[in-house]
């Protein structure tokens, strides 16, 4: 399910005065529902500024950047997974990144839609993301239900240079790629990163990217859970 970028949300979100309404309960950052104004029209929008990251021993500052890499990644795929989501230099905290806001059920979350064999597709899509982008934190309450669809959110911390797969999804491994799925990485392997990528990432993270396309292309399906005891496959919590 390919996303087609509104210009206009993209203006909005990048220049628009952002107004912070409070923090997002749960978040070990700073996390923060703002709205951004620009010409007479206005979005809700998840802020993430880089003063409010807590720091990680395995991953650099800056997590920020990673959450607009994990769209330009999905965007280049053709797949729609994460919300509109862009780097600005400024805001009431500094630099951070703005996510567009979707408006979910508040009830759904992976555990409650992995049944539904209406998800499935697309679950598998997401699943084939988070290789890709070497998601280390994919809890079930990342998944949301929204506008009819599933959105990706919460990817700051994804590429890292190093396996970190740590995921709920694991009820589809073994699952085939589809013939579509298979295609848009094979187009990323053959054509590159998308533009904008190594901007917000290391030489060394682009070329892991393009390395695991390539290895899920020649899998030709979703890996299978291997618990070796060297790192959670899971995150924590669950939810």
């Amino acid at each position: 399910m390919s996303g087609q970028l509104d210009e206009s949300v993209e203006r909005v979100l990048t220049a628009g005065d952002m107004e912070v309404h409070g923090r997002i309960a749960g978040s070990s950052n700073a996390t923060l529902l703002v709205t951004c104004r620009l010409g007479g029209e206005e979005l809700l929008a998840v802020y993430k500024p880089a003063r409010g990251e807590r720091p990680l021993w395995d991953f650099p500052g800056g997590l920020f950047r990673r959450e607009v890499a994990a769209f330009l990644l999905s965007e280049a795929l053709g797949w729609g997974l994460v919300p509109e989501t862009f780097e600005r230099s400024e805001g009431p905290y500094g630099e951070g990144s703005v996510q567009r806001f979707v408006h979910e059920d508040g009830t759904s979350h992976y555990f409650t839609l992995r049944d539904d064999p209406r998800w499935h597709a697309q679950l598998i899509r997401m699943c084939a993301f988070d290789v890709v982008a070497n998601n280390a934190d994919r809890k079930s309450g990342h998944v949301l239900l929204a506008e009819d669809r599933l959105w990706a959110i919460d990817n700051g911390l994804c590429f890292n240079e190093h396996d970190k797969l740590r995921t709920v999804i694991w009820d589809f491994g073994g699952c085939p790629l589809t013939a579509e799925d298979r295609a848009a990485l094979v187009r990323l392997t053959r054509d590159g990163p998308p533009p904008g990528l190594r901007e917000l990432l290391s030489p060394v993270e682009v070329a892991a990217v393009i390395a695991r396309a390539d290895w899920l292309v020649h899998l030709g399906a979703l890996p299978e859970l291997v618990d070796d005891g060297d790192w959670p496959p899971y995150p924590w919590p669950l939810v």
